[in-house]
């Protein structure tokens, strides 16, 4: 018998659920509020993601990233969140699990982006707590990897808040902006205790105000 579990991946994405949030698999029925978010956000979001292509906010686009979103889901290998308000069904922003390894690994990748209307809210921080949980508890996993600008100094506050630790540095780690950009890299084992808050400097409490975002 395999110490490790090779095929604890759901075959559909559960919906999940906290306080102010839920957290739920893209469809097609979320292109407008999407597009328009992701629109809105435009300048508060590019210094942090990828180069977006030109065609990324048109419904074609969209689609194919349904199609893949779908494809990685059944694999085993991505799990895609959108999050929205429990009060209005809004769509406040994103978040990815992607890179998922088995066998001895039994890790993740996490990367998110919350829409500039809503920063600032600690709407991220609940939201990584619950997918945390998800991924322990469901997924069975050990370790949650991240990776963040060493100038993004609130969403390391924020992930040091639900446990993760820094754990290196990475030069020129990821193609972000149209540069090769140097990386904080950080992780969170499970069992960890989060930094309690008041540890943290208040200006850094919310962690949501810019973005980790590499999806």
């Amino acid at each position: 018998m395999s110490f490790f579990k090779t095929s604890t991946s759901p075959q559909a994405l559960p919906t999940l659920t906290s306080q102010r949030l839920y957290l739920r698999a893209p469809s097609m029925s979320d292109f407008v509020q999407w597009s328009e978010l992701r629109e809105r956000s435009r300048e508060f979001l590019q210094p942090w993601e990828p180069t977006w292509p030109a065609d990324d906010l048109t419904k074609t686009a969209f689609r194919k990233r349904i199609r893949r979103y779908n494809r990685n889901i059944r694999e085993g290998t991505h799990y895609p969140f959108f999050l929205f308000s429990r009060d209005t069904d809004e769509l406040l922003g994103g978040l990815n699990l992607s890179n998922i390894r088995r066998g001895v690994a039994q890790t993740t990748s996490l990367g998110y982006w919350m829409g500039a209307p809503f920063a600032g809210n600690g709407y991220m921080r609940e939201a990584v707590e619950r997918v945390c949980c998800f991924c322990f508890n469901d997924l069975h996993l050990h370790r949650i990897e991240a990776a963040c600008l060493p100038t993004n100094d609130v969403s390391r506050a924020l992930l040091k808040r639900v446990g993760f630790s820094e754990l290196g540095y990475a030069p020129s780690y990821l193609f972000i902006n149209g540069i090769w950009q140097d990386h904080i890299l950080l992780g969170k084992i499970r069992d960890s205790v989060p930094i309690p808050a008041q540890l943290l400097p208040q200006s850094e409490a919310d962690g949501d105000k810019i973005p980790l975002t590499h999806a």
